[in-house]
């Protein structure tokens, strides 16, 4: 069955997720601007219901982390981070799905919708790059078995090409003979 295309391109969503300590998140920046909601109001929504957000679902990024990720981004700090006064919050795929129950328009229902397909996606991604990684290096490992055979066959064969070679043919033992011969001098005359 054909998914239904979402209000906003998937693109842009998987555009906004981020690896933060190991986990994939989105900020409440981003989020803000894909509910269609001021980032004051997702934080204070959260704040209110704080208890639905352990720390696997949303954490504030520390100000090491936000300063790592403010220099990830090409654009001027104060159009992307200007007048914060707060660190952001980062949201695991669990968070954002809470978010649906904490923000109750339409909208969060869609664009949340929306978010989740994302996550699964690059889950299933990733898991199909595991899949690819493991074949490679069993590929990897079969290969340099043959290839040590090989070079082990190349190097025995280098071996004894290295050993001096008997001389074919007829050879003198002793000493070759000096003849002399007699130098003409100027003045002669040739007969």
């Amino acid at each position: 069955m054909p998914q239904k295309e979402g209000i906003i391109p998937s693109e842009l969503i998987a555009s906004k997720i981020f690896i933060i300590r190991r986990l994939k998140v989105m900020l409440d920046r981003d989020l803000a601007e894909l509910y269609g909601v001021q980032t004051k109001a997702l934080k204070q929504a959260v704040k209110r219901n704080i208890n639905r957000f352990p720390e696997d679902f949303m954490f504030v990024l520390s100000s090491e982390e936000a300063i790592n990720l403010r220099s990830q981004f090409v654009t001027s700090s104060l159009s992307q981070w200007g007048g914060t006064r707060y660190p952001p919050m980062a949201f695991t795929e669990q968070g954002v799905a809470m978010l649906s129950s904490v923000l109750k328009s339409d909208r969060a229902i869609q664009v949340n919708i929306q978010i989740m397909r994302v996550f699964t996606r690059l889950r299933q991604i990733l898991s199909s790059t595991k899949d690819l990684r493991r074949e490679l290096d069993e590929l990897k490992r079969v290969t340099d078995e043959r290839f040590r055979i090989v070079f082990t066959t190349l190097d025995q064969l280098l071996s004894t090409e290295e050993r001096p070679k008997r001389k074919i043919g007829f050879t003198v033992k002793e000493k070759a003979a000096v003849y002399k011969t007699k130098k003409r001098g100027l003045n002669q005359r040739s007969s």
